[in-house]
């Protein structure tokens, strides 16, 4: 396991990396093809390949099982940082998030048929390329195939208690424009108009949506604009990131960012918006609520008690969730400072995490028996 790990964390495979995404695809779908499996690889140009595996001889594959392949790190960092071990911790751009969930994923359907279950023909899997920037490409084959399955597993890793996550706020990305007029700002700054003037203003409006205690946050995270210290700003853009609990503040958060983004401050300016909400949020129904007490049932049988909490933070578990599907989330090895330079995985959770994916996958498909 630790072998496979450490290859697919020294692929650079940052999202916008086609090359490198398409390298860790191709390796995964070499070790899914060796079980029997399957591999279908849905195209894209810009992006890298999204896979969708399936067994040939499966009775319905209705457990859906989903690990993303790519990472945020930049081309070059696996060199820089390649991945290395010590006795209890792995290191490495992608070491946690999610490269290690592959791979005890992976393993799981092989303890399966090493144990002669029957089990790893009911999985379909989906290995997505652009989870980490909302899943905008690969949100309709996901939830095409959440559609078809009675349960959703999401491998993210977990943290380092080991906690299952039920339940998600939502999301959305949007991608502010704003066009002014140049013009040199000492001979003749009236005749100019400030694309930086006309953001601040909307700026200070879409932080103002933010309403800590109702779960909604509005961050306006990147900006970028102008040419010169003396120039009037011909241009300018942000990148906006919105959070929020419900379904009902997604669709009136959507309509409120809308409204502010479509008439001007500065006469003379104009605004063009992009994006929307990406992830509704992940709400903990009845049907979750089995879902996790079936992991529970198994984690206790394997020496273990789990928990489960609700996160901040979005994933594709949003999106089967949305679809009505029961889904449960977390379910990778343990580890945390996902994100960073400092990102670690724990090894003593490979094991244990592989066979709890094993040990529930197989209660899932007994309940066809």
């Amino acid at each position: 396991m630790l072998e496979l790990i450490g290859q697919l964390v020294d692929i650079d495979s940052g999202t916008f990396d086609k090359e490198g995404v398409d390298r860790v695809g191709g390796l995964l779908a070499e070790e899914y093809r060796k079980l029997g499996f399957k591999v279908e690889a849905q195209r894209r140009e810009e992006r890298g390949d999204n896979l969708l595996i399936t067994h040939p001889y499966g009775r319905k594959a209705d457990i859906l099982a989903i690990a993303h392949m790519d990472t945020v790190f930049p081309k070059g960092t696996a060199s820089k940082r390649p991945f290395s071990r010590d006795e209890r911790k792995a290191y490495g751009p992608g070491v946690m998030d999610m490269k290690a969930s592959q791979i005890t994923t992976l393993y799981a359907l092989k303890y399966l048929i090493a144990s002669g279950s029957p089990a790893y023909r009911d999985v379909r899997l989906v290995l997505n390329t652009d989870e980490e920037v909302g899943s905008v490409h690969s949100r309709q084959l996901i939830e095409e195939q959440a559609r078809q399955s009675r349960y959703a597993l999401i491998v993210e890793p977990s943290d380092d208690e080991g906690t299952l996550v039920t339940g998600r706020r939502g999301g959305g990305k949007y991608y502010l424009s704003v066009a002014g007029i140049a013009a040199h700002s000492g001979a003749e700054p009236e005749k100019g108009r400030s694309a930086i003037a006309e953001l601040a203003h909307k700026i200070l409006k879409l932080h103002a949506l933010t309403d800590a205690e109702a779960g909604i946050h509005v961050n306006v995270g990147v900006i970028s604009g102008g040419t010169s210290s003396n120039t009037i700003a011909p241009h300018a853009q942000a990148n906006i990131d919105v959070r929020m609990e419900t379904a009902e503040q997604a669709a009136e958060l959507d309509r409120r960012v809308r409204e502010i983004c479509s008439s001007v401050d500065i006469e003379g300016t104009s605004l063009e918006l992009t994006g929307g909400i990406t992830r509704p949020p992940m709400i903990p129904t009845q049907a979750s609520e089995r879902l996790l007490g079936i992991v529970q049932e198994e984690s206790l049988k394997l020496g273990e008690r789990i928990v489960d909490k609700k996160v901040g933070s979005g994933s594709d578990g949003n999106l089967t969730a949305s679809v009505g599907i029961p889904t449960i989330d977390g379910l990778g090895p343990r580890g945390g400072s996902a994100h960073s330079a400092d990102e670690y995985l724990l090894l003593d959770s490979l094991i244990p995490r592989t066979k709890l994916l094993a040990a529930v996958i197989e209660r899932l498909s007994g309940e066809r028996e």
